[in-house]
């Protein structure tokens, strides 16, 4: 090493060393530092942290809650529609107490009558409805029979299933009969000719005591009906010792004056038809 550059050499770590102890230039150091590294204080929190296991596996979560989800509602909407058709009769354990019907369609004696469409009914009396043509002739069969001084008196007409159901089965619990001994005095749901309308219970407003009783047979109204009821096209529903096995009830009449209503009796009147 030559003398000069023996020298060059001291006065450049001279130099250095005097940057170090420049305050300034220590500095400008320490940013040119920052520049080149970054710290991991400095790193933004989104991109340092790593996911945990559990936040991987929330939309897995999320699409297994939305699935089980799905499954209930389509297995409800399945469930509703499978009651929509279930039997009734399977829902009310003294319907299965009944016995199956006989070959002919009728059940404990009584036949099958369908329910009278709404709009065919109307008001003869407040709570009493009829059908409209079964009505008119009651109307007119009750006014000729006031005018021979009987007050005949509508004791009941048209029933819907489930007031006929409560007459049935209520009343059978109550005075603990089986369905045979209470379908001889009333018939079963779906099995009364109150439900067509044309059907109807009849007193004596003079007599009221034998209102629905076998004695009705002895009162004025009785003895009128029998001679003068045909005209109007009504008929005694179950006579004395009918042939559907019924007990006698001389206030239960029907209208025929149609042909639907003949249609509707054809099988109980061609059954008693002998009587």
């Amino acid at each position: 090493m030559t003398p000069c550059h023996g020298q060059a050499v001291a006065e450049r770590l001279q130099e250095e060393r005097s940057w170090g102890n420049n305050p300034g230039i220590r500095r400008w150091a320490q940013d040119v530092a920052k520049a080149t590294t970054t710290p991991l204080d400095e790193i933004p929190v989104a991109r340092r942290l790593t996911p945990s296991i559990r936040q991987q596996q929330q939309p897995g979560l999320l699409t297994l809650l939305i699935l089980l989800a799905s499954a209930m509602v389509v297995g409800m909407v399945i469930f509703l529609r499978s009651t929509q058709h279930m039997p009734t009769t399977g829902l009310d354990p003294l319907t299965e107490l009944m016995p199956p019907p006989e070959a002919d369609g009728r059940l404990l004696g009584h036949f099958s009558y369908p329910i009278a469409h709404e709009t065919d009914l109307v008001e003869v009396v407040p709570g009493h409805r009829l059908h409209g043509d079964a009505a008119a002739a009651f109307l007119a069969m009750q006014r000729d029979a006031a005018e021979d001084g009987v007050q005949l008196r509508l004791l009941s007409a048209f029933r819907d299933q489930e007031t006929q159901h409560n007459l049935f089965f209520s009343v059978m619990v109550e005075r603990g009969q089986r369905p045979v001994e209470r379908a001889k005095v009333s018939a079963p749901p779906s099995y009364s000719e109150h439900h067509t309308g044309y059907a109807l219970d009849l007193g004596d407003a003079r007599r009221p005591e034998l209102d629905l009783e076998a004695a009705f047979d002895q009162s004025a109204a009785f003895t009128w009906l029998q001679q003068h009821a045909a005209r109007y096209h009504f008929r005694l529903s179950f006579p004395a010792n009918n042939r559907q096995g019924l007990a006698y009830e001389p206030w239960h009449w029907r209208w025929e004056g149609s042909s639907h209503a003949l249609e509707l009796f054809e099988q109980a009147h061609r059954l008693n038809a002998a009587i």
